[in-house]
């Protein structure tokens, strides 16, 4: 047990590392396509979930055996919890195996960490329609329905600035319009 702890925090370390040493253009890319239509089971059993054309929605892939996912996990339901009330989704994406437990793993993962957000189970739709090569990677889709930016790896402090930046701007344009 404790030298699983041990790898999970030498991950976490040598990932925020890497991280800090990128430059704003390895780690985080703005470019225009359009988001795809989808529409998943949610990990709670009430329905499914949709990315909603006409919000500002953060898209967020992620697993439970992903450290990187895991030092991010505070800052997204931080970020979400802050610009929910502002018209601001979060679409978060478990992309874990499916499997018989899957549901009840990933629920404890989210109770355990004491994550609020509502989570989408992905059967790989998700992940390919979005080309998704690395966790976690974070996505935000303006009201028009186009990717207004992406970012791979652990949601450092300057990557969070960076998200809040672009919500911000992404809800001060909306409401301009």
């Amino acid at each position: 047990m404790i030298w699983g702890a041990v790898a999970l925090a030498a991950a976490a370390v040598i990932v925020l590392a890497i991280a800090h040493h990128r430059t704003p253009s390895e780690s985080a890319t703005t470019f225009a396509s359009v988001a795809p239509s989808l529409t998943l089971p949610l990990v709670d059993g009430s329905g499914k979930a949709s990315i909603t054309k006409g919000r500002v929605t953060v898209v967020d892939f992620w697993a439970t055996w992903c450290a990187p996912c895991r030092v991010s996990m505070p800052r997204v339901q931080s970020v979400w919890k802050e610009y929910r009330p502002k018209g601001v989704d979060l679409y978060s994406v478990d992309t874990d195996d499916p499997g018989a437990g899957r549901e009840a793993e990933v629920r404890e993962f989210l109770q355990e960490n004491k994550l609020e957000f509502p989570v989408v189970l992905d059967d790989g739709s998700a992940t390919s329609a979005f080309s998704v090569a690395g966790l976690p990677t974070m996505v935000v889709v303006g009201r028009d329905g186009n990717v207004l930016w992406n970012h791979i790896g652990a949601l450092t402090a300057g990557g969070e600035r960076q998200l809040r930046d672009v919500l911000d701007r992404a809800l001060a344009t909306t409401a301009a319009n």
